[in-house]
């Protein structure tokens, strides 16, 4: 019983359903923020380097307007990545040079590939009308996202 409270306090006014995709976005956000970090640091490639820094920009933004949004509903984000998002970090930080910029620029390919769906869907399910307009406007970074992915992807293949 305790849980279903906290669950809904953490969820203010926002349906179940959407509270699952303001938590997905905001944890798959602050992932690629995080591995763009990483990218900025680790990489060889400058196109992993550029795109790691507009990740780290742009993620930053899309979380600083979810949360602005999320406040207004009284819901709050999560403060903590998946097992699996951790896993991805800690894959990453432990490559270095070459292998890193390929782990990383399959990484973001296959992410910014999911995200699209993710977000495709929500616009089409989400139940709060500010929620869905946020999805409409951020799926359109995204589409920038993967098509700079998959031209990073090809960069780095072709740096062999």
């Amino acid at each position: 019983m305790a849980a279903d409270a906290s669950t809904q306090e953490l969820r203010g006014t926002l349906p179940e359903s959407d509270y699952q995709f303001v938590k997905d976005t905001a944890r798959g956000g602050t992932t690629e923020a995080q591995l763009g970090e990483l990218a900025k640091e680790k990489a060889l490639s400058p196109a992993i380097k550029s795109f790691g820094e507009r990740m780290v920009a742009d993620h930053g933004k899309i979380i600083e307007e979810l949360q602005q949004i999320v406040a207004r509903k009284g819901a709050t984000l999560p403060t903590s990545l998946t097992r699996k998002e951790n896993r991805e970090l800690e894959k990453l930080q432990k490559l270095s040079g070459k292998d890193f910029d390929k782990a990383y620029a399959d990484l973001m390919v296959k992410d910014h590939k999911k995200d699209l769906k993710e977000f495709q869907d929500a616009i089409k399910d989400l139940k709060d009308p500010d929620l869905r307009a946020f999805a409409q406007k951020t799926l359109a970074t995204l589409e920038q996202h993967y098509g700079m992915a998959k031209q990073m992807h090809e960069t780095v293949k072709s740096e062999k």
